[in-house]
């Protein structure tokens, strides 16, 4: 990096802030994203880490003069290769912007600064009376900021929805240096285009977040997780939108198919308690009153068993309670080391079971495997692309583009949770039409005139 650009960047941030050791700044370069789709970082890079907006904004005030990329960097748990530079330019580690957080209970919001985690929030919300913010995208060094660009979600979206239903409001660092406040402790605001919300799921290309305004509720006192066993893939997904329409609205709808729950358990030593069937659906609720929790229990097993359920084991101790949860959480890290892809596709909740079967005939086709679970209330499956003796095999990308493709039928989504970024982006074209992508080119450019907020990402200019 230019001798003249890090003494430019050190006078703004201080000489302390302002790295460009290679030796040192090997863990900013990567996210978490899989070993065989992260592109190659370009090492020709500055990291700076400013201690506000305004460092920020004479950051990116400077890199338009020289049009220099930025890469804004949140606790880098991504895996979809959004941070990880691929040209020369400056990496923006927001580490520095994470000391203040005001919980406002009469408004039941919290204001924070973007590099706050989410175990430093949820550490403050424990000294509250009863309030939490329910969105865990099952990394708590995942920073505020950076699950507000990505569009976190996880396993509560069935009750509480993804980051994009509790983001209020926002401090942004303009891609062309100034700083707005986007939105506020506003639950009704209906003035203009929704520019706040074009922040969410943006990846660092629109703006850099520095501040987040999000919406906190009232804790439930007790909760329970059931295991609904099936011998049938349909009658378990079939089960789904009758307790919906039931009236009851669980935390979370889990699909696990038996093999794999039963190989992430034994990749921690531990036994998924649930024995008969082939699929389990794994249901937690919260309720105010333990009385709530058993009726809408019993409620749940009732309407399973019109649908064939096989067995139901209802786990009601917390450690019971804690062991499913992380088995099941443990899926994706004990299914990893194995796979080339791990991919969170969307489809309808009710198309879950035919695109399963999908899955299935695909990897017949490739004499292969393809491990899924998923977030079935919402029709996010997470399945993985398995290596072949141990390396990536021949036919990865056509896999991979079948897969996409069969999602597509039922109107489905390339990506649910994790993001575009870098590895998804060519795939774009099958879920978008070209006018649609022009017009997301359009929004770039009116935010990003110069091109120089995470350049690659999303969309190229």
């Amino acid at each position: 990096m230019d001798i003249e650009i890090i003494g430019r960047l050190k006078k703004i941030c201080g000489d302390d802030f302002v790295v460009s050791d290679l030796s040192k700044i090997g863990n900013y370069l990567y996210d978490e994203t899989e070993e065989y789709l992260k592109p190659e970082a370009c090492t020709d890079v500055v990291v700076v880490k400013p201690k506000d907006a305004s460092e920020i904004s004479e950051i990116v005030k400077y890199a338009n003069e020289i049009l220099m990329p930025v890469i804004p960097r949140g606790g880098g748990t991504g895996l979809n290769g959004a941070v990880i530079p691929d040209r020369p330019g400056i990496i923006l580690s927001m580490e520095r912007l994470s000391k203040d957080i005001e919980v406002d209970g009469k408004n039941l919001m919290v204001i924070a600064d973007s590099g706050v985690t989410l175990a430093q929030l949820n550490d403050e919300l424990k000294k509250t009376k009863g309030l939490f913010f329910p969105i865990h995208p099952g990394d708590e060094g995942a920073q505020l900021g950076g699950m507000v660009a990505e569009n976190a979600g996880g396993v509560s979206a069935v009750k509480h929805g993804i980051m994009r239903n509790h983001v209020k409001g926002l401090e942004v660092v303009l891609p062309t240096g100034e700083i707005v406040t986007l939105g506020g402790k506003l639950i009704k605001n209906n003035t203009g285009y929704d520019l706040l919300h074009m922040m969410v799921g943006s990846e660092g290309t629109l703006g850099i977040i520095t501040k987040v305004i999000l919406k906190l509720y009232a804790k439930q006192n007790h909760t329970g997780t059931l295991l609904v066993s099936f011998d049938s893939r349909q009658d378990a997904s079939d089960t789904v939108p009758a307790i919906l329409q039931s009236g009851i609205t669980p935390l979370a709808i889990e699909y696990v198919e038996k093999n794999v729950i039963e190989e992430a358990a034994r990749h921690m030593g531990l036994v998924w308690p649930a024995k008969e069937g082939i699929v389990d659906l794994m249901i937690i609720l919260e309720e105010g009153t333990e009385n709530d929790l058993f009726a809408k229990s019993e409620a749940i097993v009732e309407i399973a068993e019109k649908f064939n359920a096989v067995d139901s084991i209802i786990a009601e101790t917390a450690k019971d309670q804690r062991n499913i949860l992380q088995i099941r959480s443990n899926v994706y890290t004990a299914f990893i080391e194995h796979a080339i892809d791990g991919m969170d596709i969307s489809v309808p909740p009710a198309s879950v079971p035919y695109f399963v079967r999908d899955l299935d005939e695909i990897a017949a086709k490739y004499n292969t495997t393809l491990p899924c679970v998923g977030h079935i209330g919402d029709g996010n499956i997470h399945n993985f692309v398995m290596k072949e003796n141990g390396e990536k095999p021949s036919w990865f990308e056509d896999i991979r583009l079948d897969i996409y493709k069969a999602a597509m039928k039922y109107g489905g989504a390339i990506t649910a949770e994790h993001g575009t970024g870098k590895t998804r982006k060519s795939y774009m074209p099958l879920q978008y039409t070209a006018r649609e992508i022009e017009i997301m080119k359009g929004v770039k450019r009116a935010f990003d005139p110069n091109g120089i907020l995470n350049p690659g990402t999303i969309v190229d200019l």
